[in-house]
């Protein structure tokens, strides 16, 4: 596996961040280790694309009816010729990653540091490892073209929301949001029909930025969609520089599993 994590200099650096107001001297240290951090993630990241993130809980196992879509949606992913990128994690995200690894594909983990160690799951072909949300988040759209949304808890809610208001706001654009696991998602969906469509805090409009559905290839024709608009006015994708160390993640191929 090639990976991109390191041992990071301090941990509960974030923690340390949000704790309001500090010593200069702290704020330039933070600031200085933001930096690092911030470009680190682009090395590790920058030639992984074109990426779709899926995201959902860490606590589903093999054999849920939700782990088992999210490895069939890998699998889908990959056969586009798309990088599968997640957490890194287990669950949900071990489930993607491990359809593209059964595809041929490349994946990807984008892991976050807790007080309780996440160790990566085995289907990665690069996996790098953040201190501070924000930047993790960051990369998480910077470097995806479309989101594939599981269910989840706070955290898979926190970067739904996000995108959705990147995506409001107009600071995304052509980028899908795809709700799968309709029945996980139906009382969300509920509230924003019957509160806030309602009181008038969002549109009509904003409600097409969440798609919602259950079938697989439904799913990557949405997404489909999106990425042929978005390369109708992207550029051309820089190629890696050897002088720089620069090189696209090595794909780990691996016999199939027995029974697939």
């Amino acid at each position: 596996m090639t990976t991109s994590s390191r041992s990071l200099v301090a941990r509960g650096a974030e923690r340390r961040f949000l704790v309001g107001r500090r010593t200069r001297r702290a704020e330039l240290l933070s600031a200085t280790r933001i930096f690092f951090e911030y470009m680190r993630g682009l090395r590790a990241l920058h030639f992984v694309g074109p990426c779709v993130t899926v995201f959902g809980s860490a606590r589903f196992q093999e054999g849920h009816p939700w782990y088992e879509l999210a490895r069939e949606v890998g699998r889908a992913i990959a056969r586009e010729g798309w990088t599968v990128m997640t957490g890194g994690g287990p669950g949900i995200m071990e489930a993607a990653n491990r359809g593209a690894r059964e595809a041929g594909g490349l994946s990807v983990g984008c892991n976050i540091g807790l007080p309780e160690e996440q160790q990566p799951n085995p289907y990665l072909d690069r996996f790098v490892e953040f201190e501070h949300f924000f930047i993790r988040k960051v990369m998480l759209v910077k470097y995806s073209h479309a989101f594939v949304v599981l269910p989840g808890g706070f955290g898979t809610l926190d970067e739904v929301f996000e995108t959705l208001t990147l995506a409001q706001t107009g600071k995304i654009q052509a980028f899908p949001v795809v709700a799968m696991g309709r029945r996980y998602w139906e009382r969300l969906g509920e509230f924003l029909r019957t509160s806030m469509l309602t009181e008038g805090t969002i549109e009509e409009g904003d409600l097409s930025l969440l798609q919602a559905t259950d079938s697989v290839d439904g799913a990557v024709a949405i997404m489909r969609r999106g990425y042929e608009q978005r390369c109708a006015v992207e550029g051309r994708p820089p190629k890696p520089l050897r002088i720089l160390g620069e090189a696209p993640p090595r794909q780990v191929r691996e016999e199939p599993e027995p029974g697939l």
